[in-house]
């Protein structure tokens, strides 16, 4: 039997919404399919998904599909820019936590399926600390945390954090600081966050970089464009590039952490135990 290749799981989370975890999520993706990693993007939003309209997409179908059993994951995916595989997310759906046990056995083998042929698979994740983005962060080998320069995104962020470590056992973070006005500010937002961490919580942050404010990002977005394509030569489009090499030399997991099956199988347990906590 063939040994499924290791899969690099990266969930972008931040706590709070319009801290610019889509646009971050696309051009990450865009630009670690241009370096020849075969990548699956999926819309874990599962309430107000919006990949699809950031890339002019217009999904026939899309996750609350697979989730009840109805279409396959490849029925579902989306051809997307530099042949990334897009999974569209859903408004409305049921939490997974609520599927059978028939539903959590498709799921898997639905994300099984498609492991051999995939490098990457990255998660936008929903805003807020619902317990679908709780899920798929603990399931995930990598966080990333995006964060902005103003209290309610620090303070999100923190909680997002704080949440993740005491009661899941998460330790590990990368801070991405967005829409920053100068590199030193992204950095001094870095320490700030450290300064908290290291007073109340037992974690280790790494920073990841920083994301100037440009408008460049905001015409692409306008064009339903990853920037990284409508302007390769832009200052932050080679940002992203830049922060696509750095995640794509992040060790490789190994063992079962390693597979899709087993980020689906640990998906759909930390989602039904986030439901029996809830009651």
């Amino acid at each position: 039997m063939v040994q499924p290749r290791p899969v690099r799981v990266i969930a972008v989370t931040g706590g709070k919404g319009g801290v610019g975890k889509t646009n971050i999520s696309v051009n990450l993706a865009v630009s670690m399919a241009e370096m020849g990693r075969r990548v699956m993007l999926l819309d874990a939003d599962l309430g107000l998904a919006n990949i699809d309209v950031v890339l002019g997409l217009h999904p026939q179908y899309d996750l609350s599909h697979v989730l009840s059993g109805e279409r396959t994951l490849e029925e579902v995916v989306l051809q997307g820019p530099a042949g990334i595989r897009v999974v569209p997310g859903a408004s409305g759906v049921q939490q997974m936590a609520e599927l059978s046990a028939a539903e959590h056995a498709g799921l898997i083998r639905a994300f099984s399926d498609v492991g051999n042929d995939l490098d990457v698979l990255i998660i936008d994740t929903a805003a807020g600390i619902s317990d679908t983005v709780v899920s798929f962060s603990r399931a995930a080998q990598e966080v990333i945390v995006v964060v902005c320069d103003e209290p309610a995104s620090i303070t999100d962020a923190y909680a997002m954090i704080k949440l993740l470590n005491r009661e899941y056992g998460l330790d590990r973070f990368r801070i991405l600081a967005n829409m920053t006005r100068s590199a030193e500010e992204g950095r001094n937002l870095y320490n700030k966050m450290c300064r908290v961490t290291d007073q109340y919580l037992d974690v280790m942050l790494t920073y990841m970089g920083s994301i100037p404010y440009d408008e460049n990002l905001r015409k692409a977005v306008k064009s339903q464009k990853p920037v990284v394509q409508a302007n390769p030569r832009s200052h932050i489009a080679k940002i992203f590039k830049n922060l696509a090499q750095k995640a794509d030399n992040w060790p490789v997991p190994d063992g079962a952490g390693g597979h899709l099956q087993f980020f689906v199988e640990r998906l759909i347990q930390y989602s039904s135990q986030n439901q029996e906590m809830s009651r």
